[in-house]
């Protein structure tokens, strides 16, 4: 399983009231390996982007953003990316970015090692991890 690894920026975006991690539309960008994010990224038009021609919605569903004892944790629905009507561009990171906040401010990416490709018809889980979430702040 790919790792978590968060944007600089998301720390301060989300002290500066930029993010609401419970209502806001959650989205997933997918970039290959020539246009790796770095950590001091800060929002999505920092990114070169796939095209996503062929590819089922990027959007993300919020299982649940609540705190326990002091820590939060962030818990989002697993998404299955499927390609329909031929490939979709090769890619090796997907990156999360608030689509309701006004720059598309950026969360985290995920690194999966090397390109991946989707021919027509294949399909790409990205599990969330539902016990763990996607992140947690103590």
């Amino acid at each position: 399983m790919a790792t978590f690894n968060k944007f600089n920026s998301f720390v301060e975006a989300l002290a500066e009231k930029v993010h609401n991690l419970g209502s806001d539309q959650i989205v997933i960008a997918l970039t290959a390996a020539a246009n790796a994010p770095v950590a001091t990224n800060t929002q999505l038009s920092n990114l070169t982007q796939i095209s996503y021609t062929n590819l089922s919605s990027r959007n993300v569903t919020t299982t649940s953003s609540e705190q326990t004892s002091g820590t939060y944790k962030l818990t989002l629905a697993d998404l299955t990316l499927t390609a329909s009507g031929g490939s979709v561009a090769a890619f090796r990171y997907v990156v999360l970015y608030n689509d309701t906040a006004t720059n598309d401010e950026l969360i985290g990416w995920y690194d999966y090692g090397s390109d991946l490709t989707l021919a027509s018809g294949e399909s790409l889980l990205i599990d969330f991890d539902g016990a763990a979430g996607v992140l947690t702040i103590a």
